[in-house]
């Protein structure tokens, strides 16, 4: 388990990550869509998330979406590094009625984003030229690489949310644990 806290001019927030749980979480972003995502994410990675983020929301999303992101992917980058007895890869595609996403990662401890999601506009009242801004945020902080791209689909709602689950599982299944890995790099080192 590990703790964070990070108190700026536009956001508070606090996060407790336990990365080997069963998928509970306790999230409060202010940002009623976000912590739906955010809850899909904890259930399918079975990564246990407590999140509570007081930010600016009466400016816009941004700065919240965008900070919990970085405190998310410190707190993985944290409870993960050094790495050793894990799978390191994975991938996931999951579908979301028509909306179809895919997710390969590597944590490699080398931060890169791949997004290819050409979507825009608004679930509800929440912009989702934000996802991106999430997933790059918690890439760069998390130290790995992501891939995440739309196969097809129409609605932003299942599109989005098929993403935030694609990572979940991705997540799960690069961190399975193999005991016969040791660091599982060719260079002694991640």
């Amino acid at each position: 388990m590990v703790e964070l806290s990070r108190n700026t001019k536009e956001t508070e927030i606090n996060i407790k990550l336990k990365l080997r749980g069963s998928g509970e979480y306790n999230i409060d972003t202010g940002v009623g869509f976000f912590n739906h995502m955010l809850e899909a994410f904890s259930k399918h990675s079975h990564i246990n998330l407590d999140i509570l983020c007081k930010g600016d929301t009466h400016i816009d999303d941004h700065h919240s979406v965008e900070d919990v992101g970085i405190v998310l992917g410190e707190a993985f980058a944290k409870v993960v590094y050094p790495i050793s007895n894990i799978e390191r890869y994975g991938n996931a595609t999951v579908v979301m009625d028509e909306a179809s996403v895919s997710c390969d990662l590597d944590i490699s401890n080398r931060p890169f984003l791949i997004f290819d999601m050409p979507i825009d506009g608004k679930v509800g009242s929440f912009d989702v030229e934000l996802v991106e801004e999430f997933f790059r945020a918690f890439t760069f902080n998390a130290k790995i690489t992501i891939h995440l791209i739309v196969n097809r689909g129409k609605n932003r709602h299942h599109i989005v949310e098929a993403s935030f689950k694609a990572l979940a599982v991705a997540l799960r299944r690069a961190l399975t644990i193999n005991q016969n890995s040791g660091i599982p790099s060719t260079k002694g080192v991640l």
